[in-house]
Formats: structure tokens, C-alpha cells, sequence
């Protein structure tokens, strides 16, 4: 006899979210209430945005709640009243224990790395930097420290050679919607029972902390294969930067390879271009650029800046930095 379905309350707030979001809405659980970000002002005019989250609610006629605080009394009136058996969250900000200790089956989370590993807030852009050919999603209870809970289910996923973050999450995210589906069915018939994250522990887990602007300044002084994969792991955010002629210089695309002959060596930042190519020192041999960002200009190949900038490029940052 196949068991009743549960009855699911989902927060969410990104398009990584709104996927797992559509698969729930079609399946054969009962989504009873979504729980999303507050629209948001954005572009010139500020004109509010709804998360991805709340446009998918719409699209299959949801019950919504977009609270400011999360511990409001009139919100968590809301949740009870909702009489959800769990809760699935995915891409949303930290819940209090009002909240996530609600359901009786408690609260399930979706996260973009293989726990324990990259815990935190970044786990994809962290690990492209690292340089990492594996990763995954994995759907865990959320309990009193955030990433820690026992772990239910993981998917892995490949990450190739040119994968940028982008790339990752975009793969990622219909991973992480089939493994909620899972999860959530593997509860549901009580054939589920959690993995404590301290047993999987081995020593070497990584960190994966929230990342901004600033982070992603380019360190010339890195060795070049650590310098490609930072690039990549950076796009597209927070984006990858460095500096030229006093000016931000985004770098989208870069790539190890075999310089010509003629360049000798060139010092952490220190750049030769010809040829329509721009290489530029890192610690060990230089790398090069194939896609760039001028500060006010759209991207484009490196050599189509070349073309048109009319200003020295014979370093990037300062100091190698």
C-alpha cells in the first residue's frame, strides 16, 4: 500500500530553488504553503522583483507568505495553521528553531556540495576554485548549527575541465530537485534514517563561506593552474577582478597554455600580448586571458579588446595583486 502524502511547506528563495519548487508542485506530495523572500527594488526605477520562488508559486496557485522576520508571531501563527508534516527548504536564508523544529518530521535542506565538505554558503564557486572533478547535492535535517545535521541523501555530479560556477549550478539545481523528490518519498514511507555528518567526517572537509565582491580579486602570485580554476569559480559570482591602468578589470574566461617562445619570463601580473593573445605571469607559467570585461564595456574575446584599447597592458593588478 503506498503511504499517504505528506503535506510540505517549502522555503525558497533563488531559481536553484523554483526548480526543486516545480518538481514538488507536480508530484505527489501536497505543497501547502510556500515561504519566500519579499519582493525586492532593483534596476533604475525600483520597481519591486519577486524571487524565482514566488513566480513559480503563482504559476501553480500556492499559498505564499513573504514574511520580514522569520520569529513574527502572526508568521509562525501562519505555519501552524498550515499543519505541514515537513518542511523542505532549499537556497533560503537560516531558520530559527520556532520555525524549523515545527513539522513532525522535521525540516529537510537541500545543499550544493557533497557534506560534510564545503559547508556554508558558497559550496559551488568553492569548490570550481579548488579545482575539485566531483560534487554533488546533498538533502540533510537542519538542526541547531548550520550544515551539521544528519545526512539522508547525495547525488554527485561531474565538474569538467572548463565548468565554470555557472555551469555547476545550473546542473546542480536539477540534481538538488530530484533528490529533494526522493528524499521527501524515502520519508514519507519511513525508510529513511539520517547518517550523523561527524561519522563522515575525515579531516580534510573544507569550508565553503559566503563570498563577496572584494573576494574575487585575482592573486597574480598563485600558480597558474590555481589561478584558471579561481576564474572559474568566481563566474560568474562574485565575478573575477583585477586591476588595469587604475581601473576594474573583469576576467571571465582564462586558460593554461603552452606561450610562445618569444615571451620569456614575465613576473606575477606582468602581461604580453601579440597576436591577438594576452598572456599574463602568475607564479609558475603565465596563463591566458580569452575573455575580459573593461570597466563600463560589455565582455569580449581578449583579442577583440586588444583591437580597440588604446592604453598600456603590460600589467595587470598591483604588485602581482
Amino acid at each position: 500500500m503506498e503511504p499517504s502524502p505528506l503535506r510540505i511547506v517549502f522555503f525558497g528563495t533563488p531559481d536553484f530553488a523554483a526548480a526543486s519548487l516545480r518538481v514538488l508542485a507536480q508530484g505527489r506530495h501536497h505543497v501547502v504553503g510556500v515561504v519566500t523572500a519579499p519582493d525586492k527594488p532593483a534596476g533604475r526605477g525600483q520597481r519591486l522583483n519577486a524571487s524565482a520562488v514566488k513566480t513559480e508559486a503563482l504559476k501553480h496557485g500556492l499559498p505564499l507568505a513573504q514574511p520580514l522576520k522569520l520569529r513574527d508571531s502572526d508568521f509562525q501563527n501562519l505555519l501552524q495553521k498550515w499543519n505541514a508534516d515537513l518542511f523542505a527548504v532549499v537556497a533560503f536564508r537560516m531558520l530559527p528553531e520556532s520555525v524549523w523544529s515545527l513539522p513532525r518530521l522535521g525540516t529537510v535542506n537541500v545543499h550544493g556540495s557533497l557534506l560534510p565538505d564545503f559547508r556554508g554558503a558558497a559550496p559551488i564557486q568553492h569548490a570550481v576554485a579548488a579545482g575539485e572533478t566531483h560534487t554533488g547535492v546533498t538533502s540533510f535535517f537542519i538542526t541547531r548549527e548550520i550544515d551539521t545535521g544528519s545526512v539522508l541523501l547525495q547525488r554527485g555530479c561531474p565538474i569538467g575541465p572548463k565548468d565554470t560556477s555557472g555551469d555547476v549550478y545550473a546542473r546542480l539545481m536539477e540534481a538538488g530537485a530530484g533528490l529533494l523528490e526522493d528524499t521527501l518519498s524515502a520519508l514519507a514511507e519511513g525508510q529513511m534514517v539520517g547518517i550523523p555528518q561527524n561519522d563522515l567526517m575525515s579531516g580534510a572537509e573544507r569550508p565553503a563561506p559566503k563570498l563577496f565582491r572584494q573576494d574575487g580579486r585575482i592573486d597574480w602570485r598563485r600558480p597558474p593552474a590555481e589561478v584558471v580554476n579561481f576564474i572559474r569559480g568566481m563566474h560568474p559570482f562574485p565575478g573575477a577582478w583585477t586591476t588595469l591602468n587604475g581601473g576594474t578589470f573583469k576576467v571571465h574566461e582564462g586558460a593554461l597554455g603552452s606561450a610562445p617562445n618569444d615571451i620569456g619570463p614575465l613576473k606575477p601580473g606582468q602581461c604580453h600580448t601579440s597576436s591577438g593573445q594576452w598572456w599574463v605571469g602568475t607564479a609558475g607559467a603565465p596563463i591566458l586571458i580569452e575573455r575580459a570585461q573593461l570597466a563600463g564595456k560589455p565582455a569580449m574575446s581578449a583579442s577583440d579588446i586588444l583591437r580597440g584599447y588604446r592604453y598600456p597592458t603590460a600589467d595587470l593588478g598591483n604588485q602581482g595583486h
